[in-house]
């Protein structure tokens, strides 16, 4: 009996206990003690000696009719007791500073250490940067707010890398996010693109949240909100109430703030775009395709069905014609030497392709200026997706014809009909044997003579 009491005990291991608990019995140890009274009758003593435990120890453990983990004795008063009501009030006040705290208890008469304050103030800073990293999900319903915020963004063109901006408009109760890639953030692609999301969605939500950007707000006064007044003007015009985020809280608009890390995450990786016009074309369809009909999430459902809820009670937009502004609009010229203003594109000299140029709105008349100088003027072409093209802007034979129309005199200018193929003005030749009176033009040369030019002609007498 007392060889397979002691080879039962000898496969426990000896009692652990920390350093700063009383002495106890793990749950395998008591049940191997109440095993070997109840079946083998071993006596008290016996035990005590086996286990190396005190006699009062395994008698309680006989009578405890379960095992019962330990349990840390109620920690006694100390020098702190009396400030702890104090410490919790006045630690927030201070930031939670164990230093500033320790003075403020020295002058109370406190004689403890600043040791013992760190030790107090320690769980109440770690709890306060709990609550702060705390988020809670501010839900809306069907048409009542929309979070609009600005992304950049490197996006690659066959020419070369540029950074551009990206507009970003998300519905929050549907979480459909409209999407526009703008060159700048200023005012005027900023409201161009919020009329952009209007026409999107065919109306707006009533409520709209921002961050605090120039565009939007320009400060606050004795609590009061100074609005940027064009921006106010626009708010006003279209009939919703802008909204400003907290302070340094970027998660207040999370949901937007979501769509722009989509954006750059999903559509933006391996694409290549030829040009502005490519770039939008192919937004146009991610957002059809990919963005819209996504398995969402947070709501775990596609945001093209929860719009199907949220449409209906969107303000409509339709009807009211947009807010124009004065303020001249950023492009960049694209391959084709053409920039696009609301759907339709118009030509500029081809030499300004890849150039930023401006573009003004007067009266029906577009002036498009590079670095103050005017360098092409358009009547605004009504309806979407039309062209207008100079011919003088591009860089093919009719580019060549006019800059060789201007560059002849006047007076030796002469009606001919174009030729077949490109023939050099016999004043040069003229030249060439030392006339250096203007000779007139060539007039119908046959193709088949226009590569042996007579260079014996007389020329015109002056």
């Amino acid at each position: 009996m007392s060889t397979e009491s002691e080879r039962g005990t000898g496969t426990i291991g000896p009692e652990v206990t920390l350093a700063e608990e009383v002495p106890m019995v793990r749950q395998e140890r008591w049940e191997e003690l109440r095993r070997l009274w109840q079946q083998d009758r071993v006596p008290v003593a016996e035990l005590a000696r086996r286990f190396e435990l005190d006699r009062k120890t395994v008698r309680r453990c006989l009578r405890d009719p379960a095992w019962r983990p330990y349990q840390r004795p109620a920690p006694t008063e100390t020098l702190l007791t009396t400030h702890a009501e104090y410490l919790r009030a006045r630690a927030p006040k201070v930031r939670y500073s164990a230093q500033i705290l320790f003075q403020e208890l020295r002058q109370q008469g406190y004689r403890g250490s600043y040791d013992t304050v760190k030790r107090f103030v320690r769980p109440l800073r770690a709890a306060q940067r709990l609550a702060q990293g705390t988020v809670t999900r501010f839900e809306t319903p069907p048409g009542g707010q929309s979070q609009i915020d600005w992304g950049t963004a490197t996006v690659h063109f066959r020419q070369q890398p540029r950074v551009l901006h990206v507009f970003v408009l998300t519905l929050g109760f549907s979480r459909r996010g409209f999407y526009q890639v703008c060159p700048t953030e200023r005012l005027p692609q900023f409201l161009d693109a919020h009329e952009r999301a209007f026409e999107h969605f065919g109306g707006h939500t009533r409520e709209h949240l921002y961050d605090r950007p120039r565009t939007v707000c320009q400060g606050t006064e004795a609590g009061r909100i100074i609005w940027n007044p064009t921006f106010r003007a626009f708010a006003e015009y279209w009939g919703f109430e802008p909204r400003l985020c907290r302070p340094y809280r970027a998660q207040t608009k999370g949901k937007v703030e979501s769509g722009v890390k989509y954006f750059k995450g999903n559509f933006l990786p391996g694409r290549e775009f030829v040009d502005d016009v490519h770039l939008h074309e192919q937004l146009g369809e991610w957002m059809a395709t990919i963005a819209d009909v996504r398995i969402h999430g947070t709501t775990h459902e596609r945001p093209i069905d929860r719009f199907a809820q949220e449409q209906p009670v969107l303000l409509p937009t339709a009807s009211q014609p947009s807010f124009r502004l004065e303020a001249p609009l950023a492009r960049i010229v694209a391959g084709d030497y053409l920039v696009s203003v609301d759907t339709n594109r118009y030509s500029v000299p081809f030499t300004l392709i890849g150039q930023p140029v401006e573009v003004q709105r007067r009266n029906g008349t577009l002036r498009i200026v590079h670095r103050g100088a005017l360098v092409a003027e358009h009547p605004e072409v009504h309806g979407k997706h039309q062209l207008r093209i100079l011919p003088e802007h591009g860089p093919g034979a009719s580019a060549r014809t006019a800059r060789q129309r201007h560059s002849t005199s006047p007076g030796a200018r002469a009606a001919a009909s174009p030729p077949a193929v490109e023939i050099r003005d016999l004043a040069v030749y003229d030249a060439l044997l030392g006339d250096t009176d203007v000779a007139a033009p060539l007039a119908n040369a046959a193709p088949e003579a226009a590569g042996t030019p007579d260079l014996t002609r007389a020329a015109v007498p002056a």
